[in-house]
Parts: structure tokens; sequence; C-alpha cells
């Protein structure tokens, strides 16, 4: 991985942009989607840190729409448009959406995940932004970046090693 880039960081429940040079990335994620848009022709990345399906399920006060995968899609679009990404160019990559517990019911409520990975999916298809690759599911964590150059996820875990896509 570079290491003298501009390095943007996405924490947990949020979303961030970088253009021209420069790598985003997102740490700690288990059920977590990190779901990342690119502009190859404008060298734009975006990159959202989804924690939970639908804000339909929020119970707080405050909704912090970056949580969200239904919320924090659109908001992203919004960010990569204001930096002059052109929809149509737009293509994704994700990493997560891991199944981190064993439970003796699996309930859809405790399927986040999966269902993490079905809504971001399901966002991309409404904005009709095609998925390139990912890297889903399983039972262990990752960390991800993505270089704004050259529009590869890196994708770190312990029990795996360092994949690309």
């Amino acid at each position: 991985m570079i290491e003298d880039l501009q390095v943007v960081k996405v924490g947990m429940a949020d979303l961030n942009v970088v253009q021209g040079s420069g790598i985003i990335r997102t740490t700690g994620l288990g059920s977590c989607v990190g779901l990342t848009l690119y502009d190859p022709a404008a060298h734009i990345v975006g990159m959202a840190h989804v924690m939970l399906p639908s804000s339909e399920t929020a119970r707080e006060g405050q909704l912090n729409l970056m949580k969200y995968a239904d919320t924090a899609i659109p908001m992203l679009l919004e960010k990569i448009d204001r930096l002059g990404g052109i929809r149509r160019r737009l293509v994704a990559k994700m990493a997560g959406g891991a199944q981190m517990f064993a439970f003796n019911s699996m309930s859809d409520t405790m399927r986040i995940g999966p269902r993490n990975v079905e809504n971001c999916k399901e966002m991309l298809k409404q904005f009709s932004i095609p998925l390139l690759a990912e890297d889903t599911g399983g039972n262990y964590g990752r960390t991800v970046e993505m270089n704004c150059q050259t529009g590869i996820l890196h994708i770190r875990s312990v029990q795996i090693g360092v994949k690309e896509i």
C-alpha cells in the first residue's frame, strides 16, 4: 500500500470523499459495509462506512444519516456531485458485511451484516451504479482503503491477509 499520499479517514457511521490523489480508508468493518463509489475520469472516490441497513429502524432522537445504507448512499452521491463527479461514470466496490457472531436463532434482526450488504446492493441498483467487485460475508473484520488514482480497493484482515479488488 502506498504510504506517501494524503490519507482521508472515514469513521464508523461516517462518509467522505477524496479527489485527485490520495487514499480514503476505513477500519473496523465487521458487520458494517465499506462502500466505495469511484469516478475514474475525475479521480474521485467516495466511501461510506454503513453500520445498519435501514433508517426505518432508527430509534435515536437526532438521526445520523451516515449510519444507514438507505440514507448514506444518497448523501455520498451528493458529495461526489459537488466535486464534479458524473453519476453515469460511477462504479462501486464494497467490503464487510460479516456475520461476526453465531446465534441460536438466525432471525432477520440478527443478520445485520448480510442485510447491510443486501441493502447497499439495492441502493446501488436504484441509482443504476454497477457493483464491480465485493469482498463481503464471512466472520472476520476488515480494513479497507482505495487509491484515487487507481480505483483499487485494498482489503486487509488478520485472518485472510491482504486482497485487492
